[in-house]
């Protein structure tokens, strides 16, 4: 379908796995580069082409970029803990910002000049005590964590090279990931991870002693966090449509990937509990660092650029087939013993 292949990096990671398998379905042939320190090479899709390699190695990503005649580059390496980046922030600034400034500079002097980059919410300042709105991408951006600030600073690279140069991209903002691919062939496999879904599902299935609720005393009408919840796999479609856009029109576009609603943590604990039957052991803890009490996305501009159509708009579905992800990973864990 198009003239050069797709570099994926973190294509072994949650998102980028999901997205690599979106872009093979779509008829894309792919190339994922990752140095599988948090992915899992099981997750790569067997069609797509593997290189072992961090994104910090310059020559490897040129030559990857040559070898492969690559046309567009889909960016997910990254580190994306936030209280890991409050107690790192040079990590963070480093293998996020100063990373993707080399990936950058490399993909213009390779001649690629299609690039989307993973960012987030956690760019955005939180909105006033109360507000429950949705937040458009020109809302203020005052990250509360090096996590957040690291991938502003990214998105402020990725626009005044577009500027100075050729470089046509697309700077997606997502809001929380959560669920699994409905076909079974790929899910969050990272070890540790700390996506409250996730963690809810293992905490369901016994794998944990009870979930950590970090704070319940919150400015939100139950106390705990909100938050717009989307599917990765309606997540990985936004990322093909923005793919097809840049091939087709090219030009410079930033947006909010989300439904435009939120659910507390409360919520998803009632509805872990509502799809398995069972209560969910739960723990108050203090607050982590970092954390927004309330971020709902405002998606309206990826609704009327792409030709975007969530299809897994459902919190209990999300939670089911992040359910048996787990439930896969444990049964595939226990043999391998």
């Amino acid at each position: 379908m198009t003239s050069g292949r797709i570099l994926v990096t973190g294509g072994a990671g949650y998102i980028g796995s999901h997205t690599s398998y979106a872009c093979l379905d779509a008829g894309h042939d792919i190339v994922v580069l990752d140095d599988l320190s948090t992915g899992v090479e099981a997750c790569i899709p067997e069609k797509a082409t593997f290189v072992q390699g961090s994104i910090g190695d310059l020559d490897l990503v040129a030559e990857t970029l040559k070898k492969h005649e690559i046309s567009a580059i889909l960016h997910f390496a990254g580190r994306i803990v936030v209280p890991e980046s409050v107690e790192n922030p040079i990590k963070y600034y480093k293998e996020n910002t100063l990373q993707s400034l080399g990936l950058l500079e490399t993909a213009k002097e390779c001649g690629v000049n299609n690039f989307i980059f993973s960012s987030t919410a956690a760019v955005y300042a939180p909105p006033p005590e109360g507000e429950m709105a949705g937040l458009i991408e020109d809302a203020e951006k005052t990250p509360l964590s090096p996590y957040g600030q690291s991938k502003l600073m990214t998105e402020h690279m990725i626009r005044d090279i577009g500027i100075a140069h050729v470089l046509n991209s697309v700077v997606l903002r997502y809001f929380n990931v959560a669920g699994a691919d409905p076909k079974g062939r790929t899910g969050q496999s990272t070890p540790n991870a700390t996506h409250l879904i996730k963690v809810a599902s293992q905490t369901a299935l016994g794998q944990r002693e009870n979930l950590a609720l970090y704070g319940d005393d919150y400015p939100t009408p139950d106390g705990t966090c909100i938050r717009d919840y989307i599917h990765v796999s309606d997540l990985a479609s936004a990322h093909v449509h923005a793919l097809e856009k840049l091939l087709a029109d090219g030009g410079q576009y930033t947006m909010n990937c989300g439904y435009g609603r939120g659910a507390s943590v409360h919520d998803v604990i009632k509805a872990v509990e509502g799809v398995t039957g069972a209560s969910l052991p739960v723990n108050i803890v203090e607050r982590r660092a970092g954390d927004a009490p309330v971020l709902i996305s405002n998606n309206e501009r990826i609704l009327q650029t792409l030709p975007w159509k969530p299809e897994h708009d459902d919190l209990s579905k999300m939670i089911s087939s992040a359910l048996e992800w787990e439930r896969h990973l444990s049964t595939k864990n226990s043999r391998n013993k």
